[in-house]
């Protein structure tokens, strides 16, 4: 069973502090990240800034987006769309002394075009966009991972450029190890349309930006704000999505036994005290004040709307 993190974490940003068993190259804006420790078990949520190619060399990584749980194991790779929220479960085997290894690969769009281009796909394959994607990795993808290990080992002295021409020869890698595969990489390039409202609705608790949301609807920023204030009568889309939040926010506390940090974080914020500031600028009084009841103390404190 998941466990539910206490905070959401945005990666790669948010693995920007290199724990002793992890690795980051960086470069740009292009981030890869080398895992390798002992663990019989750890649970987290992310929120993908960017598309992500997930590579198991020992252990196994499970994901859950929405009621779906995908299962990566050993010598398989996982694609997963940018700007979704997924529930995580890593753990080494019990046969193998709980090793688990692993590689992050995070894709921009910038990249996945010029990729595009040099490999001269058709953009019009019959293919549908799968926000999570599981594949076998064949002993060239195998082999491949295994030389980017000694990179990270000096990560001061790897010259400018050398992740993007590595990153650009694992797309080619995989592209030739499967190409159902990579045509995904073709659907996550390409922006479709869609309805504002359900946009909004489904990541309304997600800490996504404006132009996250312009970019799940299909639109150009200055496009989603025109639309967005057509629909929902606003001239400040950002007001009215805090203001929904916080009304989220405000039933949560009301009605659940969940802290004040616990309702924070899942409600698309990602700083206590910037909740805790428009929390009591919205309603008159600070979150703490709206504990479910069996959280709240003897005495009552009335909400101010």
């Amino acid at each position: 069973m998941f466990l539910r993190a206490e905070k959401v974490i945005k990666v790669p940003h948010g693995l920007a502090r290199e724990p002793l068993n992890q690795g980051i190259l960086k470069m740009k804006g292009l981030t890869v990240v080398e895992s390798c420790t002992f663990t019989k078990g750890l649970k987290g949520t992310m929120f993908l800034e960017d598309h992500l190619l997930l590579f198991v060399l020992e252990g196994t990584y499970k994901v859950r987006f929405g009621s779906h749980e995908y299962i990566v194991r050993k010598n398989e790779m996982v694609l997963l769309q940018k700007l979704i929220r997924v529930e995580y479960e890593k753990s080494g085997e019990e046969g193998s002394d709980y090793v688990l290894d692993y590689m992050m690969f995070f894709l921009k769009e910038e990249l996945l075009t010029e990729f595009i281009n040099m490999a001269y796909l058709e953009s019009n394959y019959p293919s549908a966009l799968v926000p999570v994607s599981v594949k076998a990795i064949n002993e060239r993808l195998i082999k491949y991972i295994y030389s980017l290990k000694p990179y990270f080992k000096e990560t001061n002295n790897i010259r400018d450029g050398l992740i993007k021409v590595k990153l650009l020869e694992l797309l080619f890698d995989v592209a030739d190890a499967d190409e159902q595969f990579i045509f995904q990489f073709l659907q996550l390039n390409r922006s479709k349309r869609k309805s504002i409202t359900e946009v909004v609705e489904q990541n309304l608790t997600n800490p996504v930006s404006l132009n996250d949301l312009a970019y799940l609807s299909g639109r150009s920023l200055s496009a989603f704000k025109r639309d967005f204030q057509a629909i929902y009568y606003t001239t400040s889309p950002v007001r009215w999505i805090r203001n929904r939040r916080l009304d989220i926010a405000k039933e949560m506390l009301l009605n659940t036994s969940l802290s004040v940090t616990d309702v924070c974080f899942s409600t698309g914020f990602e700083s206590v005290a910037h909740f805790s500031k428009v929390f009591k600028e919205r309603f008159g009084v600070a979150p703490s004040t709206c504990k479910h009841p069996l959280q709240k103390p003897n005495h009552k404190s009335p909400l101010k709307i």
